[in-house]
């Protein structure tokens, strides 16, 4: 299992936010790219970046220090927040982004998912987020009335083959991941899935290595020292 140290950008810091409130954020780091170089040093291959300011936008906020990041490691790059074009698309993929996130657009937009599908094929991922079921848009903000099961299947129809699936009322309250919500999603074979949300243990990440998922996003555990990178990065590469 790929795990995914995760950078939330909020006006060029790293942030993060209890539950996806903007009213409850944390800065935790003033410079993104060094603390990326660390990740990488502590034996990281992939990252995981999330424009906070773009998603509450609409449009790609701290592509510069993306960039940065890009051009002083080595890592894997995957990025969400803010993209809803093909351009942005393109942009992020030419300047040497691995992998780019759907959100919001991925929702309301059927023609564009379906053809950045065609277009970019495994550079694309899509972020499922979930409250009560249901799938979240706009940084969080709005629920639609979209079922997790019901988009998941669509996405496998049209050829999407990596998802983030995250628990909303998981996220940064470090009171574990729902583990039932990704023991129902490990058989989907067409789907890489990647967790996200409340990941506070070690033991958590064991839980999700021995359901053979595909990655896990490791957030504010990394920061307050609830999870060592390294312990962490170890653990993911055990056998299930």
């Amino acid at each position: 299992m790929i795990i995914l140290p995760a950078i939330d950008l909020y006006e060029g810091k790293g942030v993060r936010l209890t539950q996806g409130d903007y009213s409850r954020m944390t800065v935790y780091l003033s410079d993104p790219v060094s603390a990326a170089k660390q990740m990488e040093a502590d034996g990281a291959e992939w990252i995981h970046l999330v424009d906070l300011e773009g998603a509450k936008a609409g449009k790609p906020c701290n592509g510069p220090v993306i960039v940065q990041i890009r051009n002083q490691t080595h890592l894997k790059i995957e990025v969400g927040g803010g993209i809803r074009s093909h351009e942005v698309i393109a942009s992020y993929l030419s300047a040497g982004i691995d992998r780019v996130i759907l959100g919001t657009k991925a929702l309301e937009d059927d023609a564009f998912l379906k053809e950045a599908a065609h277009q970019f094929g495994t550079h694309i991922a899509v972020g499922a987020d979930v409250r009560n079921g249901m799938i979240a848009t706009h940084g969080w903000q709005q629920t639609t009335g979209t079922n997790l099961n019901e988009f998941l299947d669509y996405l496998e129809e049209i050829g999407i083959d990596t998802v983030i699936v995250t628990d909303i009322s998981k996220d940064g309250a470090m009171q574990g991941t729902n583990r039932s919500l990704y023991l129902s999603l490990k058989d989907r074979k067409n789907l890489n899935v990647i967790a996200s949300g409340g990941i506070s243990s070690l033991d958590d990440l064991r839980a999700l290595n021995q359901m053979n998922l595909y990655g896990a996003i490791l957030g504010k555990a990394m920061y307050t020292g609830a999870v060592n990178l390294k312990e962490a990065l170890a653990l993911g590469k055990e056998d299930a």
